[in-house]
């Protein structure tokens, strides 16, 4: 995570929209209200008397099963993903929405509407930086029994790829990819809704479309229709005649997009990812997700989210093995004064006027096992100091010009507290940060060392520099 230089946005004015429930036919009205600096988006049921708040939140969906629906304490709204599509390919970080019924409107089927009335209405810069969350390692999530998969894989921008394979001649396999999210208002938005004309005439068999019209949806045909089936069709939709064109799609709409059922299952994706709580930077690769396996993705995103939190709030680095360090044991050997089995610093990954952070892997071969706990090799505490004091020398020796020529001496160590064993395997991630700026090379330091998410060890160092032709 981290505050890059983009302001939390809003809605410059509410803006409402008026259509239909697909599922429950009920006429709604939903306006999007702005809200303040870190709101999120919030759903508000206000024909109910309390007029309930429900959080876009992965933990409260309910019902994945013909759209995303979310409840809290017995009340529920439905096809939420639309609408959440739309801010977030906006760019709208706060909102409130408020409805005067259960379900979304459907409109036609896409989130365009929704888009060209938020541009309509504009948007409005907050005082809050905008946090995003930064995809830190490959997140994978598979779903064997439905051949679904997804990965989430660090890189500088929202990325979504999105193939589709519904085994059907009309269909084949597609592909759709959002590059950036600037391009959300023309390339996937305007992409509608669809299903097979065999889960249509379920749905209306059991009184499952109320609000449905061949006007918001794509209807693919899978399998030979007699005249009598399209008939029906015509009067339930209150069409003059219903045909089936060659490409096996019902003649109620033309295709946007050659690919348009894989832009709307990537349309569904933004919105059904937006419950995991954060503005995504990183690259989504999916193979046939639906609306169960995106909100069972968000959950896990969420889940490293609040991690990378914990971690940024408790000051552990994140440790990339395969990042470049800033120095080398090369490095480290010419500025310290200190040769094998004494140096415990293997290199340093960041370094700034304050703070260090240095990695110190813990091997077997380490001369101090053979004598310590042979039989159960633990790294003595005092050296787990002594190497976190050699990576705080390095930062206080990275200001001189000549840092071989000094040495850096213990004068205190304060508060020292070991909570964990260093074992062979482990590798060890320390961070030492002036708590002071440094006077006539006397630094003082917190010094932590983390093995993975656990903190091991921690102590407050003082250690002054002087040039080794001195002493």
């Amino acid at each position: 995570m981290s505050n890059l230089s983009q302001k939390q946005t809003t809605l410059a004015a509410p803006v409402s929209f008026t259509g239909v429930g697909l599922h429950t036919g009920a006429k709604v009205t939903v306006t999007l209200v702005p809200a303040l600096d870190n709101f999120g988006y919030k759903f508000q049921r206000i024909d109910l008397d309390d007029q309930p708040i429900i959080e876009a939140d992965c933990d409260l969906v309910t019902d994945t099963s013909r759209g995303t629906t979310l409840e809290k304490n017995g009340v529920k709204i439905s096809t939420i993903e639309h609408v959440l599509a739309a801010l977030v390919g906006s760019e709208v970080d706060n909102a409130l929405i408020q409805i005067d019924g259960p379900e979304m409107p459907i409109m036609d089927g896409s989130s365009i509407v929704f888009v060209k009335g938020i541009e309509e209405t504009g948007i409005r810069e907050l005082e809050e930086e905008r946090e995003y969350f930064e995809i830190p390692y490959n997140i994978n999530y598979t779903d064997a029994a439905n051949q679904v998969e997804i990965i989430a894989m660090p890189v500088n921008e929202y990325r979504l790829t999105v193939m589709v394979d519904y085994n059907s001649p009309v269909l084949g396999t597609q592909h759709a990819a959002l590059n950036k999210i600037s391009d959300f208002a023309t390339e996937i938005a305007p992409c509608r809704t669809f299903c097979f004309l065999h889960e249509l005439e379920y749905l209306l068999n059991n009184n499952l479309i109320k609000g449905g019209d061949l006007n918001n949806a794509i209807v693919v045909v899978d399998k030979v229709v007699t005249q009598d089936e399209l008939d029906r069709l015509a009067v339930v939709f209150q069409k003059e005649k219903v045909e089936v064109k060659k490409e096996g799609i019902l003649n109620n709409l033309d295709l946007r997009f050659s690919n348009e059922p894989a832009r709307h299952k990537l349309l569904d994706m933004v919105g059904d990812l937006a419950l995991a709580g954060m503005p995504i930077k990183g690259q989504i690769l999916a193979a046939r997700p639906g609306h169960a396996s995106n909100v069972a993705f968000a959950k896990k995103l969420k889940q490293v989210m609040k991690k990378e939190l914990k971690r940024k709030l408790d000051g552990r680095p994140n440790y990339d093995p395969n990042q470049k360090p800033v120095y080398t044991t090369k490095d480290i050997i010419k500025m310290l004064p200190h040769a094998h089995p004494f140096l415990l610093v293997d290199k340093i990954i960041e370094i700034s006027a304050t703070h260090v952070v240095g990695i110190k892997n813990i091997t077997y071969d380490q001369p101090f096992f053979n004598g310590h706990f042979p039989g159960d090799p633990i790294m003595p505490g005092v050296l787990q100091i002594e190497a976190m004091a050699q990576a705080g020398g390095i930062l206080v020796l990275s200001t001189v010009s000549d840092p071989e020529n000094y040495g850096t001496y213990f004068l205190k160590i304060d508060n020292t507290r070991f909570k964990d064993k260093v074992v062979p395997g482990d590798t060890l991630v320390m961070k030492l940060e002036l708590t002071e700026p440094v006077r006539r090379g006397i630094c003082i330091m917190k010094a932590r060392a983390w093995v993975g998410d656990k903190l091991v060890c921690e102590s407050e160092l003082m250690a002054q520099i002087a040039k080794i032709n001195n002493i």
